[in-house]
């Protein structure tokens, strides 16, 4: 697993095709890649907020109740699990637009695989700043967009032309997805499962 990872940092058009090679279960990627990283950002937000806090202006850092922050970091990590199974049923239903015939477990691998950057990004959550989310963030985003577009062609097997299209697509959804876990996270907020401040 984690070669892979350092090698979709450092060599992403090789890995892919790696990655594509090998014969890798849902069920395994999940225990060995996705349940791992998906932590990082989940574990490292529970502690920003609980022990560092955010300042607004000069007054003292604003932090969350523990049981308020692990109410929202199990949902959260919950939500970032399930979004990587959508995505990975999406591609695995998409592929057949593009005369692609990936199994569900590949197509999971490759949801899982392009979402690592954002997985790794989550270490800026021990920090809460909204400059510096922004900025790993955004980067983290542009990156993960980048592994998106660089591997449909390589682990799909299709061409050049047919791969960004498909990408695309893939990324379009990937925002519904987005929109959605944020309208959840309202309406749950909206029944009381909000964050609950220390002060």
């Amino acid at each position: 697993m984690i070669h892979h990872v350092w090698g979709l940092f450092t060599h992403p058009d090789e890995e892919w095709q790696e990655i594509r090679g090998e014969e890798e279960s849902i069920s395994h990627m999940y225990l060995t890649h996705v349940l791992i990283l998906a932590a990082i950002p989940v574990i490292c937000a529970y502690f920003g907020t609980t022990r560092v806090g955010w300042a607004i202006g000069d007054g003292a850092p604003v932090m969350l109740t523990e049981a308020s922050a692990l109410q929202m970091t199990i949902l959260s990590y919950i939500a970032m699990l399930g979004g990587v199974a959508v995505m990975g049923a999406f591609v695995h239903w998409m592929a057949r637009t593009y005369d692609a015939n990936p199994s569900m477990a590949q197509s999971v691998v490759f949801a899982a695989y392009c979402a690592t950057p954002l997985f790794v990004a989550g270490v800026a959550a021990l920090y809460p700043s909204l400059w510096l989310a922004m900025i790993v963030g955004t980067a983290a985003i542009c990156y993960t967009v980048y592994l998106l577009y660089v591997g449909i062609p390589t682990f799909m097997n299709i061409p050049k032309d047919e791969g960004f299209l498909f990408s695309s697509s893939v990324l379009a959804v990937g925002l519904v997805v987005l929109v959605a876990m944020i309208a959840a996270s309202v309406i749950l907020w909206g029944f009381g499962v909000g964050p609950v401040y220390t002060n």
